[in-house]
């Protein structure tokens, strides 16, 4: 069975971030995704704009506590959860909302609302501005593989080329 959701939208509202009584954190963003479909009978653009509820916790909820408030454009990768609860006059309610294993923060330093106060070095590994390059990308979860540098790979022998193919041969397929 699968159960993955990949998500790229814009924070709505300033997350909401709680330090738990164990000392974890968790923060709960509300993530706009906009759909434009074109209608050819009216010609014209019509936008849908979905709003979904995302639950991020411990490091991940670090992070958005320092660098996403609302504009940030965000790459959320998660699973679909549905919890029940009790309203105040006593009804059972549902929601369902994404539990993240994987963010990454897009756009350019510039166009984040939390930059100003970011942290000096953050996203100072890569030679470009974008937080989804060297360092923007943050995990949660021990499924992922580590993030630990390799040391070089010592050279491989060149392959000999590929014989070449006469143009006007029916049969063009590499192998």
């Amino acid at each position: 069975m699968v159960n993955k959701v990949i998500l790229v939208g814009n924070v709505g509202i300033d997350p909401e971030v709680r330090t738990l009584e164990g000392g974890a954190k968790v923060a709960r963003v509300r993530l706009a995704t906009t759909e434009r479909l074109y209608d050819r009978a009216s010609n014209e653009t019509k936008e849908h704009t979905e709003w979904h509820t995302i639950t991020l916790w411990r490091g991940l909820a670090d992070v958005v506590d320092r660098y996403v408030r609302k504009g940030t454009q965000l790459y959320i990768e998660g699973r679909l959860r549905t919890r029940e609860w009790m309203d105040k006059d006593n009804n059972k309610r549902y929601t369902t909302e994404i539990l993240a294993d994987t963010m990454n923060l897009l756009g350019r330093r510039s166009d984040n609302p939390a930059s100003d106060g970011a942290a000096p070095g953050y996203g100072a590994q890569g030679q470009g501005s974008s937080y989804g390059q060297q360092g923007g990308g943050y995990q949660q979860g021990g499924y992922a593989q580590s993030q630990q540098p390799r040391p070089a790979a010592a050279p491989q022998p060149q392959q000999p080329a590929a014989p070449s193919v006469p143009a006007d041969d029916p049969d063009d397929l590499p192998f």
